[in-house]
């Protein structure tokens, strides 16, 4: 997720390659002494942070240098980025609610039976009707909205204080 959010702000990809590591380097850290503070998005909003002062260390030893980007414009992103209330910190939160989500799905498939994952694959990830669903995979709707509920009731368990 960082990586990406890296490579979109046209960073040569050793840079990022670079920042990346440097974040890590600084999570690693600087994890056991982070204090939850039981607000929902508390470490996201920290890992957020820890990316934008590395990006702002990042530009501030390149200064002397000129470069396509860290001008004012990449800057003023810095700054919005570090505003829990601008557009781009809200970009964040999404981009990183949907990266947890996406990850958490993937160590959960394991745990159910392949049937009843693809029942809730079609239907919530994919978006097609109880019926659709049903149809296609030769089972009553009933089972469809079962899996469903067995899926997100895991998932839910799991997911509680990691997003929004």
């Amino acid at each position: 997720m960082i990586r990406g959010w890296l490579h979109r702000y046209a960073l040569p990809e050793a840079d990022g390659d670079d920042l990346v590591q440097e974040v890590m380097a600084v999570l690693i850290r600087e994890l056991p002494h982070f204090r939850h503070d039981l607000r929902t998005g508390a470490f996201r909003r920290w890992l957020r942070t820890i990316t934008v002062n590395r990006l702002r260390s990042f530009w501030r030893a390149r200064a002397a240098r000129p470069v396509a980007t860290g001008d004012s414009a990449f800057a003023n992103m810095l700054d919005q980025l570090e505003d829990p209330d601008s557009g781009l910190s809200r970009l964040w939160d999404e981009e990183h609610d949907r990266h947890v989500a996406r990850r958490l799905l993937e160590l959960l498939e394991p745990e159910f039976e392949p049937a009843t994952w693809r029942a809730f694959q079609l239907l919530v990830l994919e978006g097609k009707s109880t019926s659709e669903t049903a149809a296609e995979l030769h089972i009553s709707a009933n089972a469809v909205r079962i899996a469903k509920s067995r899926v997100l009731r895991r998932f839910r368990q799991e997911v509680e204080g990691l997003i929004d």
